[in-house]
């Protein structure tokens, strides 16, 4: 199989795979014990907390280890939510999020009684400004926004969007920076809280962050004992967590180069896409080079999806949380691209470790999949 789905999820580095087996043979013990091994444990998942915050350019009392970027999403917005609902029950959104920020959402506003504004975004993806402006008011608490759209890659104006938050409102900003991490640099000075994970730059499955500055309370969501701050009860998962700064560390010491590889990659891709008949691509010079979302305006996503498997090309279709979805793709008909778009579009992803035959390999079975599969 000729791997296009890296935005859903990346191998493991092999130095990050060798310091896991390492760490979980020889320092098995819990870290919240209190003999020598525990301390050991422990000390070694503290080190690496202090080395991923200086990557970060943070505090490392300013991080939360936690399971997974859905899991750091929920207790961003339904923790903060909740413990500040007595300043105001008014969040904001957008219509693209991730399907794990759409449902924290929905259950606020269905089991809580929060009102959240979904605000719209522009042909390219990116929030419309002027409707943030409009959104914020004095009883909003929480702006939630993602850095880099998952289906087509689009890049949000993050600093912006602080400043807008930040000078007309009290409202708290987090950012899911899931896709932008080892891509693009994170402005966390603007930032308030923010979410990461580990197996979208080369980690672990299991493995994710949050950011949160030293003045956020959050309600925790998860009971049980004193770690990650009281904020997520259960025994850590040390091992996992003790080798993310070595995964954040890789990631970002080749970004450049590896950006301007991919960039190399798109280019062609998509110079090849653009002459293919019917074919509408859906990510722009607004958006990162790694994600490719397109169109077959004759050939349906699933179809495209199964005959591009049966010749051995893995893509996806929509985010990968929301794949087991008939509907067509929620972000797409948020841009204003049209129903057919919406479901005809796949999402190709990019990787540093993606060889040019091989996307000379899936132009030519798209080209044939378009010419066999179109409908009339």
């Amino acid at each position: 199989m000729i791997y296009f789905d890296y935005a859903s999820t990346t191998p493991v580095h092999e130095e990050v795979l060798n310091a896991y087996i390492k760490v979980l043979q020889n320092h098995y013990a819990n870290a919240d014990s209190l003999h020598n091994d525990g301390r050991k444990s422990q000390r070694l998942m503290e080190k690496s907390r202090a080395q991923t915050a200086q990557l970060l350019s943070v505090s490392a009392e300013e991080l939360l280890f936690t399971s997974c970027a859905s899991e750091a999403n929920s207790l961003a917005i339904k923790g903060f939510a909740l413990a500040h609902r007595q300043r105001g029950n008014h969040i904001i959104t957008t219509r693209v999020e991730h399907s794990s920020v759409v449902h924290a959402m929905e259950q606020l506003e269905q089991e809580f009684g929060f009102r959240v504004t979904y605000l719209p975004v522009n042909r390219d993806g990116s929030v419309d400004m002027n409707a943030l402006r409009q959104a914020l008011c004095a009883e909003t608490i929480l702006v939630s926004t993602m850095y880099v759209n998952n289906e087509t890659g689009a890049i949000n104006p993050i600093e912006e969007i602080a400043a807008i938050i930040h000078e007309q409102s009290r409202a708290v900003f987090h950012v899911d920076c899931v896709q932008a991490l080892g891509k693009l640099s994170i402005p966390l000075s603007d930032i308030d809280m923010a979410t990461f994970s580990a197996h979208k730059i080369y980690g672990l499955k299991g493995s994710a962050l949050l950011y949160k500055k030293r003045n956020i309370n959050l309600l925790a969501l998860i009971n049980g004992g004193q770690q990650e701050q009281g904020l997520r009860g259960g025994t850590a998962n040390a091992p996992v967590n003790t080798v993310f700064a070595k995964t954040l560390r890789l990631a970002l010491s080749e970004q450049t180069l590896h950006n301007q590889y991919v960039q190399q990659l798109h280019d062609c891709l998509c110079a090849e896409l653009s002459e293919l008949p019917d074919v509408q691509i859906q990510s722009n010079k607004n958006c990162v080079p790694h994600i490719i979302n397109v169109a077959f305006m004759k050939v349906g996503s699933e179809v495209m999806l199964n005959a591009l498997n049966e010749r051995g090309f893995a893509v996806s279709a929509k985010s990968t949380c929301s794949s087991k979805s008939k509907a067509h793709s929620y972000v797409i008909a948020a841009m204003g691209l049209g129903e057919i778009a919406a479901t005809h579009s796949i999402r190709i992803s990019l990787s540093h470790l993606t060889k040019p035959e091989e996307v000379d390999a899936l132009i030519t079975a798209l080209k044939e999949i378009n010419h066999d599969y179109r409908t009339k």
